[in-house]
């Protein structure tokens, strides 16, 4: 595919990505970093993680995009007590048969809202583990496959620590994005005061089918990237590595351990998508760096020596930004 061809196709699809944001605009008020990261993740196939205090419209703001799109939608709401068998399903015994048949549980949908999802145990945290990364469940001694596309879109809250499980390394690693939700402006709270504290009725319209998101992921992939483009995204990676004597000398005392390929992968199937998303054939350096804050901050652990300094993931990254050239 030509770049005049690919920059045509990015033309066409502005139109029903315009029709996403302008429905979730009809609920949502300001959250506008939150709803276009999540559309890029929508885009690019990949799970996200929202982070953020109660009463941010986390929880909505997924609802509604998912309510804009023709495909099946579950909210889980994670608890201590819940099971895996809540989660994926599990076996029936029919008595007519004498044969235990599948059940298939709320996983199998196209859309997963997660809400709390730090509260569910280490059981279910596998189970959910296996269908965010290999898109299949497994029922007894059979494995099923997910429908396709296949996005969890998970909630949690940093403030109650009590009665949650706190999600392991290899889970975060799973989620393309973490992206933190903070509290709207002065004038963005006064508007959803305004709009929420009377009887008003929006309705939300399907304005796109599950295999048109389908199709739009496949020719994300299809957006070619400028080599130098993809050594800045690799060298970004690489530099938050303590272990690599590249790294700036901060991360060795600050960094006890640095981000995977994974990151490296994300980073730019996250700059493709916002390039396509804004127009764009190709994506920049620029791209890669408005994304990075999401694609590393759960990536890199700390260490005690910046958590004694009062430093978190957040300003390790910008100053790594400002240091890579």
């Amino acid at each position: 595919m030509t770049i005049e061809e690919i920059n045509q196709r990015v033309i066409e699809k502005s139109p029903v990505i315009d029709n996403i944001s302008a429905e979730v605009g009809k609920v949502i008020v300001g959250q506008q970093y939150m709803v276009s990261r999540i559309l890029v993740g929508l885009l690019a196939n990949g799970h996200i993680l929202l982070e953020g205090v109660p009463g941010l419209a986390k929880t909505l703001t997924v609802s509604t995009v998912a309510g804009t799109i023709n495909a099946s939608f579950h909210r889980l709401q994670f608890t201590p007590d819940l099971l895996p068998a809540d989660l994926v399903g599990t076996l029936i015994y029919n008595q007519k048969t004498s044969e235990f048949v599948p059940k298939k549980g709320p996983v199998f949908a196209n859309f997963i809202l997660a809400d709390e999802i730090n509260r569910a145990p280490a059981k279910v945290q596998s189970a959910l583990l296996e269908s965010m990364q290999e898109r299949q469940v497994s029922i007894g001694d059979t494995t099923y496959p997910l429908p396709t596309p296949f996005l969890v879109m998970a909630t949690q809250n940093p403030l109650e620590q009590e009665g949650t499980y706190p999600l392991p390394e290899a889970q975060l690693d799973r989620f393309m994005f973490n992206i933190l939700i903070d509290y709207p402006s002065h004038q963005e709270e006064v508007d959803i005061v305004k709009q929420t504290t009377v009887n008003r009725i929006s309705g939300i319209k399907k304005v796109i089918d599950a295999k048109d998101i389908v199709t739009y992921q496949n020719f994300i992939r299809q957006i070619p990237v400028s080599d130098h483009v993809m050594e800045y995204a690799v060298n970004l990676v690489r530099a938050t590595r303590p272990v690599n004597a590249e790294c700036p000398d901060f991360i060795k005392t600050w960094v006890s351990w640095g981000a995977g390929p994974r990151a490296s992968q994300y980073l730019i199937i996250a700059a493709k998508t916002r390039a396509a998303l804004e127009g764009r054939p190709t994506p920049s350096i620029d791209d890669v760096k408005q994304v990075a804050h999401i694609v590393l901050r759960h990536r890199i652990l700390v260490s005690f020596a910046a958590e004694a300094e009062g430093l978190d993931t957040n300003k390790i990254i910008t100053k790594l930004l400002e240091t890579i050239k």
